[in-house]
């Protein structure tokens, strides 16, 4: 009785790992037959990439609580898109007064702002200008000039930055570079790439 037996078990583990395979293929069949089935994506979910309103021959003023200018932004064209929340301006012209009553003027073939205007991308013969200022202990700010195909600016931080060439002119300083970064507030200036620079004396 227990040589049969142990004959019976003998057979059994030879098959016992077909057995585990066969159960472990039914319940993989199980699952994928009872899986939930994703629903593809339609073009409702896919958000696009069209303007929810555009505006012609604009002009946007916006003014301080004591109600001086503070900015103004004008443009051919100008199509706000939802997706981004940009502002997408053709032959985009802004000028914006600092609080000490210094000018800056942002010209492009095209403008992308984002919803703030904090950020300010400048395409197409850009041209950045800031004018001088005269402060009052008395010292010169000299203007400063940027332009290139394409300059990025960050209105509050005070920031310039361009991965294309260059030209800065400063006062009767002219400098070009195939990349730049300038910040204003830490009176910082890195010029890269094949840098050339004219300084000239100062006027005496």
């Amino acid at each position: 009785m227990k040589a049969r037996l142990r004959r019976t078990w003998d057979r059994l583990s030879l098959y016992l790992p077909v057995l585990l395979m066969g159960l472990l293929a039914m319940g993989t069949w199980w699952l994928v037959r009872n899986a939930p089935v994703l629903r593809p994506p339609t073009t409702e979910d896919t958000p696009r990439h069209e303007p929810d309103y555009s505006m012609k021959g604009f002009s946007v003023k916006t003014f301080d609580g004591e109600g001086r200018l503070q900015s103004e932004v004008q443009g051919l064209v100008a199509h706000h898109y939802p997706d981004t929340d940009t502002l997408e301006i053709d032959q985009v012209r802004m000028r914006s007064i600092s609080p000490e009553g210094r000018v800056t003027v942002a010209t492009a073939r095209r403008g992308v702002s984002n919803a703030d205007g904090s950020q300010v991308q400048l395409f197409g013969n850009a041209v950045i200008t800031r004018e001088p200022l005269r402060q009052r202990d008395g010292k010169l700010l000299p203007r400063l000039h940027f332009e290139g195909e394409f300059l990025h600016a960050w209105t509050r931080d005070e920031r310039v930055r361009s991965h294309l060439p260059v030209v800065l002119l400063r006062g009767n300083d002219r400098f070009t570079a195939d990349s730049m970064d300038y910040d204003n507030l830490d009176q910082q200036l890195q010029l890269r790439g094949r840098v050339h620079g004219v300084l000239q004396p100062p006027a005496r």
